[in-house]
């Protein structure tokens, strides 16, 4: 509904992070026995907090400044206005409940450890904990880096090629798949559903990487003055030392 008043139905991506937040304390307030706050349920819904609130407020700030409808969802208006429904019907099937179900299937660490009866923390816990935090710094750095290349005026029509992006094209997308794979190794500490728990983390990696992530940025940046020099000497995801 708030999409279609304003006209701008890129606000799902502000909802991505949201969702992951409403999934996380649902399950956590409806976890079976007494809550503790020295819980792996309580570490780990307060890390998809933390991740969920920077994520949607960083999206929230770039999607706020602007008062142009993403590229992306301009062309998804002009396919769907064509098929049967319309845009409107089009796009709340195809896109919004889409991406809600996506972020229950994301979040089955989340609703694994969430459907356990209360756990201490761990050694597990610990190295999970360990992972997000090395994810959590390339994301959220890594946005940071760019906006703030992006912001200045000499930078215009320039690549961001240096600091993280040195050792990565994609740093946020990495620091992504790698807080999901710390939130699983967290959630190993159930171990009786780690079948369940490892289904996020394999569909945000295969999403980020083949889907929705780095091959529609790669494809928009395609042909943008230095980028085929970029390419050569920068890790497309993983941070490596740059190639000479």
């Amino acid at each position: 509904m708030y999409a279609k008043i304003k006209n701008r139905f890129d606000i799902i991506d502000v909802a991505w992070g949201v969702a992951f937040i409403v999934i996380a304390l649902v399950s956590y307030f409806l976890q079976p026995g007494t809550i503790m706050v020295n819980s792996v349920q309580s570490l780990v819904t307060l890390l998809v907090v933390v991740w969920g609130y920077r994520l949607a407020r960083h999206i929230y700030t770039r999607w706020s400044a602007s008062d142009t409808e993403d590229g992306r969802y301009d062309a998804m208006r002009q396919s769907y206005s064509s098929k049967p429904g319309g845009v409107l019907a089009n796009m709340y099937t195809r896109v919004f409940l889409v991406q809600a179900v996506l972020a229950v299937v994301v979040s089955s660490s989340v609703l694994a450890v969430n459907s356990s009866w209360q756990l201490g923390i761990t050694w597990v816990a610990v190295v999970g904990l360990l992972v997000w935090l090395v994810g959590f710094y390339f994301e959220a750095a890594g946005d940071a880096q760019l906006k703030n290349h992006l912001a200045n005026p000499d930078n215009t029509g320039k690549l961001m090629t240096t600091r993280l992006w040195k050792y990565t094209r994609h740093p946020n997308y990495f620091g992504e798949m790698t807080q999901w794979w710390g939130i699983f190794i967290i959630s190993l500490s159930a171990p009786h559903l780690w079948w369940v728990s490892i289904i996020g983390p394999i569909v945000i990696t295969i999403l980020l990487l083949f889907v929705s992530g780095v091959p529609l940025t790669e494809k928009r940046f395609a042909g943008r003055p230095g980028w085929d020099e970029y390419k050569k000497r920068t890790s497309k995801v993983f941070p490596l030392p740059p190639r000479s």
